[in-house]
């Protein structure tokens, strides 16, 4: 039983990004028949839909959009790079900024708990060290109730920001730069586009079922 919970944690975390990286990988490959950049097919997106006050620049610390702000950074090979997965990564990044011009609240929500989560996250890594004196704790009367309460509070919102990030990613890949990609991408490269939004789309659902079972491991080590 032990070994297959092993094999079904491998199947959930690590497959996820390893197909990830393939499949970006596989496209990476430099296409001369493509009019630009990520980071110019990002620049022109922004400026052809009018979203004013944003930005494109280039990060070593991997592919995001700012909400604070308004910026759209690309990692350097997506940044300078003409490949189908430079311009599907930007186009998603751009989809980001989309959904911030128009208010998209499941994006606000998450911006807002991110703060949270951060101050979560501190007081979870608090819970760990103090593991010995919560043991102690937890046999004194409502003990166990209040450390509960504070592994959920701690664990929980790191996984809520997770499970609102879903919905934000999938919308930002597919309500938003699949239809852009469609007019700046050859028919016979969309398949590939998909393939890519796709994957990236994996990585966040593996992301949350991580948080949620970390969530689920710590509420039982703590009601033992």
């Amino acid at each position: 039983m032990f070994i297959v919970l092993i094999i079904a944690a491998l199947a959930i975390f690590v497959l996820p990004n390893l197909w990830a990286k393939w499949v970006l990988k596989r496209h990476t490959r430099g296409r001369d028949d493509y009019p630009g950049t990520g980071a110019e097919l990002a620049d022109h997106l922004l400026r052809r839909l009018g979203i004013e006050g944003a930005s494109v620049e280039r990060t070593e610390f991997g592919d995001h959009y700012d909400p604070e702000t308004r910026c759209v950074r690309l990692s350097p090979d997506n940044y300078d790079g003409r490949s189908l997965t430079a311009v599907t990564v930007a186009a998603h990044e751009v989809g980001h900024a989309i959904q911030h011009h128009q208010g998209y609240a499941p994006l606000l929500a998450r911006s807002r708990l991110v703060g949270v989560a951060q101050k979560a996250e501190k007081l979870g890594a608090i819970l760990m060290m103090a593991a010995p004196f919560l043991f102690l704790l937890t046999r004194l009367p409502g003990g166990l109730a209040l450390v509960v309460v504070m592994a959920v509070i701690s664990f929980g919102t790191a996984a809520l920001v997770h499970l609102v990030t879903l919905p934000v990613e999938f919308d930002a890949s597919f309500n938003r730069a699949l239809p852009l990609l469609k007019e700046y991408v050859p028919p016979y490269d969309m398949a590939g586009a998909r393939h890519v939004l796709t994957a990236c789309a994996f990585t966040y659902v593996a992301a949350s079922l991580a948080s949620v079972m970390n969530l689920g491991r710590w509420l039982v080590i703590l009601r033992r």
